[in-house]
């Protein structure tokens, strides 16, 4: 790979490792002239594969000339990836320079994916045999192409090129130490924990909405220290800039900020001819700013997504971007509306079109599909919570025993507690499973630890990381790390700093282990990845020390310095992976392969975008469907109801929607049987249920028995106590 300020490497399927360009011209120099054959009618007609709504939305703005804003909502299942990956080949075939095409996306496996397709498409239409696909050196994350942008232009905006980029727990250690020197962790009264201070932070940053009105809908609770938070990020944001570092949200705040500036929002608009962006409906106010201002009429900008789909209101996503976006622009946008699903059934798309139907505000779409089925989704009415386990363990390995593997089935829940009862049941019957979740690669100790190194010596400003790896040094607490940082803010020379200072109980000779190791990576003699080498080899000692399972940390490392190879220098490798961290672990609860198989148990939240053949949700109840916390306004039912949505179309086959009669709140009492009586959710009124076949509570409270057969009694308790009074 190469340097961030230079063109992005190519991608290929999201398990391979990039490789070449299609050009090795910088996007920041003049549109290059593309071969022969990227232009001209000789290509194959690639749009022949695509349904008709598919082939309007690839080829709009080309053959009749209309450059105005496109807006394509791609409904669950309807090969919006497949639409998209086809108008970025036939922009190519039609003249576009690749290196002037930026293509935005939320994960870097997204944009990977994105763009391996495209390069099938085009190697497709050019009748290319073998190799690597062509690729889009800008094809990207939000925050991943911000990061490239700030390096581009820093030294024009007054931001170190060397900046360092905070990763979540990064962002949190820095708001407490500020926190903390400013005396907000000695207050009377409860002031909110460094990671509530940052999730304020960040809800004002991404909305835009003044400080008041995110306390007053999102953290009433904290309303009482409006004044508090706002000296509090002041000195965050003062913090950050001392250091040299931005967060995640600085990524997108000061690519906004520079747009501000009418030369340089023309320049990067003008850099770029063509915006594509997925998934529009999870874009946030800063966001959808930042698109509105690279383009400001329209022209060239193409948002796919799917107000149906609007989940993540809680990261400031609004689903005000998708609706409002046609009327943004002096010549609205042309809509195109994908219909024609390629997953479910027709039952469970009726099922599914019912349920959103009754939004209050959406754009109109009727799922349909050719995959015809006699078998409806299944109301199915428990008991209680058990009762609920019991019947979806049932039918899992019934369904299992048909042929249907464990893999393509998922049970689905609207937050993480809902799966207690059943996450029992499982482990009681030995069905292997995988809930989505858990650590993080990056938040564990040893790797942070690593990483902290690197960052370090990245930008010896960053306190944050100074302030983790001086306290890795046996006898360095932190006042000793304080005082050291101190030292560093005045020092002219980082490297003679770090080697004049001395740890007034730490081991000497440790001390000056770490330095000749800082002077190694300052200099950057070594090159990468041997960089990460010295790293692991320093640390491995002082694994050792501090932990327990060191060997199996050294692991982790050593997983780490794979990783390393395909980055070609540090400065990208930490950007990339703070950006879009990879999720495996030692420190997981447990490896997920270990079985031949395991049935999938996730939030609807994490679900989206993923498919099974059957599917069943829990809990569809007021109360949990949509949540109790989120019923205090109109807004927040509605992405109730599209969380139920989301989860009902990632079924292919069978749909079972779960309805417990009774919740037990012995959490709460602490003793006793206390319950409430659990109400269908309102999402699934009367008038629905001819679209569901309703299934009867499937453990009958007493035994069913002949009509009019009374049971026997096995004893006369009324005549015992009778007899005790005579």
């Amino acid at each position: 790979m190469v340097d961030a300020s230079a063109p992005a490497p190519a991608f290929r399927r999201p398990d391979s490792m990039p490789t070449d360009l299609l050009s090795v011209t910088s996007p920041a120099s003049p549109a290059v002239a593309l071969p022969a054959w990227a232009v001209g009618p000789q290509h194959a007609d690639i749009l022949a594969e695509l349904n008709a709504e598919q082939r309007a939305a690839a080829a709009h703005g080309l053959a009749d000339a209309d450059a105005r804003a496109l807006l394509v909502i791609a409904g669950a299942g309807t090969g919006k990836t497949s639409a998209l990956a086809h108008r970025v080949v036939n922009l190519i075939l039609h003249g576009a320079d690749p290196q002037r095409i930026l293509l935005l996306t939320f994960s870097r496996r997204a944009a990977q994916e994105m763009a391996w397709r495209a390069g099938q498409v085009l190697s497709r239409a050019l009748g290319l045999q073998g190799g690597e696909p062509p690729a889009l050196p800008w094809a990207g994350t939000f925050h991943g192409i911000g990061a490239r942008l700030l390096r581009d232009y820093a030294p024009r905006i007054g931001l170190a090129e060397n900046f360092s980029i905070h990763d979540r727990g990064d962002a949190e250690d820095l708001m407490g130490m500020v926190r903390h020197a400013r005396g907000l962790s000695a207050t009377a009264a409860r002031f909110p924990l460094k990671g509530t201070c940052l999730g304020i932070y960040s809800r004002v940053v991404n909305s835009g909405a003044p400080l008041a009105e995110v306390l007053a809908r999102a953290y009433p609770w904290c309303a009482q220290w409006e004044e508090e938070l706002n000296g509090l990020f002041t000195g965050y944001v003062q913090a950050k800039q001392d250091q040299q570092a931005l967060d995640y949200d600085d990524l997108l705040l000061y690519w906004a900020e520079m747009l501000g500036d009418p030369g340089l929002a023309a320049e990067l608009g003008g850099r770029f001819d063509h915006v594509l962006v997925d998934e529009y409906q999870d874009t946030n106010a800063l966001q959808a700013g930042i698109l509105l201002a690279m383009k400001p009429d329209g022209k060239g900008l193409t948002v796919v997504g799917d107000d149906a789909q609007a989940i993540y209101s809680f990261r400031a996503a609004t689903v005000r971007n998708i609706l409002d976006f046609p009327q943004r622009f002096a010549t609205p946008a042309r809509v195109i509306t994908l219909s024609r699903n390629y997953r479910s059934s027709q039952p469970i798309l009726e099922a599914s079109n019912a349920v959103i139907a009754q939004a209050a505000e959406r754009f109109k779409k009727d799922l349909w599909t050719d995959r015809h089925s006699s078998l409806k989704p299944q109301l199915v009415a428990v008991s209680d919570e058990a009762g609920q386990a019991r019947w979806v363990a049932d039918r899992v390995l019934e369904r299992r025993e048909e042929g249907l593997r464990l893999m393509a089935q998922a049970v689905l829940f609207r937050t993480s507690s809902h799966s207690a009862a059943l996450e029992l049941e499982l482990a009681r019957r030995n069905i292997p499973f995988v809930k989505f979740g858990g650590l993080k690669f990056l938040e564990a100790g040893h790797i942070k630890d690593a990483l902290a190194v690197l960052r370090w010596a990245q930008n010896p400003r960053s306190r944050v990381a100074g302030f983790r790896v001086a306290q890795l040094l046996p006898g360095v607490g932190p006042a000793t790390a304080a005082r050291l940082m101190d030292t560093l803010a005045d020092a002219a020379d980082p490297v003679s700093a770090i080697a004049g200072f001395v740890p007034a109980q730490g081991d000497i000779e440790a001390w000056r282990g770490f330095a000749q190791l800082y002077a190694a990576l300052a200099s950057g003699k070594a090159g990468w990845p041997a960089e990460l080498e010295l790293v692991t080899r320093w640390i491995a000692p002082h694994l050792e020390r501090l932990y327990e399972d060191a060997r199996v940390r050294q692991g982790d490392l050593q997983q780490l310095s794979r990783l390393a190879g395909a980055y070609g220098s540090r400065e990208r490798f930490l950007t990339e992976l703070t950006l879009d961290p990879p999720d495996a672990t030692s420190a997981h609860a447990g490896p997920p392969m270990r079985d031949e198989d395991y049935l999938i148990l996730s939030t609807i939240h994490s679900a989206k975008g993923q498919e099974w053949k059957a599917v069943y949700v829990l809990n569809a109840v007021d109360g949990c469907i949509p949540c109790d916390i989120s019923t205090g306004a109109s807004e927040e039912i509605e992405e109730e109801r599209r969380l139920l949505y989301v989860a009902m179309t990632r079924a292919r086959d069978f749909l079972h929607v779960m309805v417990p009669q009774r919740f037990y709140v012995t959490q709460q009492t602490g003793m006793g049987d206390r319950h409430v009586y659990g109400g269908r959710t309102r999402f699934i009124p009367d008038s629905l249920l001819d679209k569901f076949d309703l299934l009867p509570r499937p453990e009958p409270l007493e035994p069913i028995r002949p009509k009019g057969e009374k049971p026997a009694p096995a004893m006369d308790v009324a005549a015992r106590i009778r007899a005790r009074w005579r």
